[in-house]
């Protein structure tokens, strides 16, 4: 539009000069005038459009984009016990919504947030019904069913700096922390930060890594670091002291976790993730006396290597090229205290898990999946925040079977998935903290105990999903 207002200006000026020439001479003098002209309406306009592109931009980033993702599912659940007692619950129907928030001012500096609420139909956490002691851990606050009250999943600003050729990110805040690598794909979700085959809690803390990918094609290395519980008191609490800490031997001690995350290859079809972490004073919780006591009872030690294939072949067959195959295996090493007995040990305990999974796509444009996984006796990883109703399948002592179907309804907005869960407990204690509650025992010796453990458990799970 601009430019033919403009072209339509030059063409009234070329005409009127053209008519009031006279001769020649005249006429090649009034056109070199005339061109000057020209030349500076265009320069005027370009400065013009400048000035109109950096005010839009300005008004396009001076504003937080939201994003929508709001779940309603169905589980029904089946638990069967060591002496063959059966508990069920046949349907408990859940609504999640996860509100996120996104603003990025400049290029290499942006911040990311999301709020979100997970809770039962007719249910509230904190009725007696269904309070527990746990429903209110930082690790799992959304992944629970408590209320409808908004909590802060993700909050933390992202720098992307570049310095002598080489690129950088800095993190702080509340990180991404559950459905990660390869945990994403049953959860049909983009990848975050960790390995879900060790980690998939939240925890608030930094990360930096260091883009190797101008070297070998999808490389990295990044270095985590955060805090999982803070050994501390309210501010004025009712003693009118601040922050108040008991260090005394076997005390609560902050829990912190570090970790470095590098993948060595990543060309779009074969990927290749490793990772290492130590937790230090992982808790647990104390039988000895009247109630349980939470406390701190050492360090744990966990890695993982993961390959993942998208696509097998190249161009076989549409099937083949958009089937994905993977395969993970981890390890976790206990540390205890002097006189601590983690997992129920006083020694170096080690635990093994491998984890194995394809999905295909299927004739309606979705995708089917199977995956299974297998832990050892000492198996101990930090997934308590994995999305499902019958306890965290990847720290099961034991075999977990999974089949899944993820139907597209409406486009990317609308989607439904089919899921079932089947959990096979060989030892005890596969979803609990790092005292006596996880020392592993076989069945027959939980019985012999005088307890009834859960030896199986199912979830039949159909979710309608929102997202925009």
């Amino acid at each position: 539009m601009k430019k033919t207002v403009t072209h339509s200006v030059v063409a009234l000026l070329a005409i009127a000069t053209l008519a009031n020439a006279t001769t020649e001479t005249d006429m090649q003098a009034q056109l070199d005038a005339l061109t000057k002209k020209i030349e500076k309406l265009e320069k005027k306009q370009k400065k013009q459009n400048k000035k109109i592109s950096e005010v839009k931009k300005l008004a396009a980033k001076d504003n937080i984009k939201f994003d929508v993702d709001f779940r309603t599912a169905y589980d029904n659940l089946n638990y069967k016990t060591a002496t063959g007692e059966k508990y069920s619950n046949d349907a408990l129907y859940s609504s999640r919504l996860w509100l996120g928030m996104g603003y990025a001012p400049t290029k290499t500096m942006l911040f990311k947030g999301q709020l979100a609420f997970q809770k039962a139909f007719g249910a509230q956490y904190n009725t007696s019904a269904t309070q527990t002691p746990y429903n209110a851990f930082d690790w799992v606050i959304n992944e629970n069913l408590t209320d409808d009250t908004l909590r802060v999943k993700e909050a933390y600003w992202l720098w992307m700096p570049t310095a002598y050729g080489e690129h950088f990110t800095v993190s702080i805040g509340r990180r991404p922390a559950t459905n990660g690598y390869l945990i994403n794909l049953r959860d049909d979700d983009k990848a975050k930060s960790p390995i879900g085959h060790i980690i998939n809690m939240e925890f608030d803390g930094f990360s930096g890594s260091w883009q190797l990918d101008k070297y070998v094609s999808g490389m990295y290395v990044k270095l985590c670091v955060g805090r999982g519980l803070t050994a501390a008191t309210s501010r004025f609490d009712q003693t009118g002291l601040d922050y108040v800490q008991d260090t005394s031997a076997g005390s609560l001690d902050n829990m912190d976790l570090i970790g470095l995350i590098f993948k060595p290859y990543d060309d779009g079809q074969y990927s290749i993730m490793t990772k290492y972490y130590r937790t230090f004073n992982a808790v647990g919780n104390d039988m000895s006396g009247a109630t349980p006591v939470l406390k701190s009872y050492g360090d744990v030690d966990g890695m993982a290597i993961s390959a993942k294939m998208d696509g097998i072949g190249d161009e076989i067959s549409d099937f083949l090229d958009d089937t994905t195959l993977f395969a993970s295996f981890a390890a976790s090493q206990t540390r205890p205290d002097s006189n601590e007995a983690m997992l129920g040990s006083l020694d170096k305990e080690t635990g093994t898990s491998f984890w194995l999974g394809v999905q295909t796509p299927n004739l309606t444009g979705g995708k089917f999946g199977v995956e299974y996984n297998h832990g050892s006796k000492y198996w101990r990883p930090f997934t308590y925040g994995e999305d499902t109703m019958v306890g965290s399948k990847m720290a099961v002592r034991g075999s977990a079977y999974e089949a899944y179907w993820t139907q597209p309804i409406v486009d990317k907005v609308f989607s439904m998935q089919i899921r079932y869960t089947y959990l096979d407990y060989d030892y005890t204690g596969s979803n609990a903290f790092f005292g006596d509650a996880g020392r592993p025992l076989s069945m027959s010796e939980a019985i012999a105990a005088g307890q009834d453990p859960v030896e199986t458990a199912q979830d039949i799970r159909v979710y309608f999903r929102y997202r925009y």
